[in-house]
């Protein structure tokens, strides 16, 4: 998965919108701020999710935060394999590490996301 084609909110979670479907998940830089990740709780399918507000939650052995949806729409898929073993996103948080998807729509809302530059730009700011 090519980073420099994701969305990012700020809260630090990745959106890749493929047509109708938005594939979601969380930055390398989450990844190593977290460190150790000992459990991610994902929403069921079907589950409406709101841009910026919460679905899930990550901890590891530094915290527990709260992840974000960086869209708004219903969730069709999960990452079981996440869910299970959450080492899983410290080897590869884009492409086997993708949490859920979520049914977008035709025209989603991603004026409140970033481009990899300005999200580096963020990251670099110490955000």
């Amino acid at each position: 998965m090519d980073e420099n084609k994701l969305l990012y909110a700020e809260s630090h979670e990745w959106a890749d919108v493929r047509g109708t479907e938005c594939y979601v998940g969380i930055s390398r830089f989450a990844v190593e701020q977290l460190t150790d990740i000992t459990y991610v709780e994902l929403p069921k399918v079907g589950t409406a999710v709101t841009a910026g507000k919460s679905f899930g939650v990550i901890e590891s052995v530094k915290s527990a935060n709260d992840l974000y949806a960086p869209i708004s729409g219903t969730v069709t898929k999960i990452n079981e394999a996440v869910a299970k073993d959450p080492s899983i996103l410290s080897q590869d948080p884009y492409e086997k590490g993708w949490m859920i998807a979520i049914d977008c729509g035709a025209n989603p809302s991603t004026a409140n996301l970033k481009n990899k530059a300005d999200y580096d730009a963020q990251v670099a700011a110490g955000h």
